[in-house]
């Protein structure tokens, strides 16, 4: 095993490439990565993984928006997660809360029993927990693998207090850092913290192809254009695997 972990984050089969091209070691692989990712289609995993060679972890998250959950929507988890063991999946990205702000462990647990066999990551419903360090305990007692958070902050370095300590914790999941991920950010990570895995989404902003353009219609929400697409550069996942092997020596 590396020293350092790289996940890259990503919602189409061209990111995957891209993200396999700069080195990533694995993929968290969601759908509307724009509006913070929501469940893959079982086509999409398949399709990456006839084009790249790298451990996948799928989200499951039904929707946008807040992680309470109904039990309509927890049995819809509980049947995506079966769906992706059968797949083939290395693990699953999950994450329930209940209205005061702590772990749903009552959900949590059936998700878990789910996944059995699989690596689990609380997503980043753990950064809108109450008590960060009651949800790491808890995460550890559920036998959660690893932990994917800012700090429970806007970005990795405005949570950088918080992700000190909680990666100094001893026999604790591991610390995922995510939010602002690149490698100016990771630079000052490895000097201020003892995180050791990394979570990007790389994402360039394309043009699209298209040439007509119909000005009055828009299908997205508001300030979302059709016509630029999120992408994962590899040159970004580049330069923060090689800090990481630099870092390794």
């Amino acid at each position: 095993m590396k020293k350092y972990l790289l996940e890259c984050c990503v919602d189409s089969v061209e990111s995957a490439i891209c993200a396999a091209q700069g080195g990533a070691d694995r993929l968290e692989l969601c759908a509307n990565l724009i509006i913070g990712g929501t469940t893959p289609t079982p086509a999409l995993y398949e399709k990456i993984r006839e084009a790249v060679q790298l451990p996948v972890h799928v989200l499951i998250r039904p929707r946008f928006g807040d992680f309470l959950y109904t039990p309509e929507e927890a049995d819809l988890i509980c049947r995506e997660i079966d769906a992706f063991s059968r797949a083939g999946a290395n693990g699953v990205v999950i994450g329930s809360l209940l209205p005061d702000g702590s772990l749903n462990l009552e959900q949590m647990k059936r998700f878990l029993d789910r996944a059995h066999g699989m690596s689990v990551t609380l997503h980043r419903a753990f950064d809108m927990c109450r008590d960060p360090f009651a949800a790491l305990k808890q995460a550890q007692e559920l036998g959660i693998d690893t932990v994917l958070t800012s700090g429970q902050a806007a970005s990795c370095l405005e949570g950088l207090p918080l992700l000190k300590q909680l990666s100094e914790r001893k026999d604790a999941p591991v610390i995922l850092a995510g939010g602002g991920i690149q490698a100016n950010t990771v630079r000052t990570l490895l000097a201020e913290t003892a995180v050791r895995a990394f979570h990007m989404s790389g994402k360039t902003v394309l043009n699209s192809g298209m040439t007509y353009r119909n000005p009055a219609v828009s299908m997205g929400l508001p300030g979302m254009s059709e016509y630029q697409l999120w992408r994962t550069d590899p040159e970004a996942v580049r330069a923060v695997r090689t800090l990481l092997d630099e870092a390794s020596v």
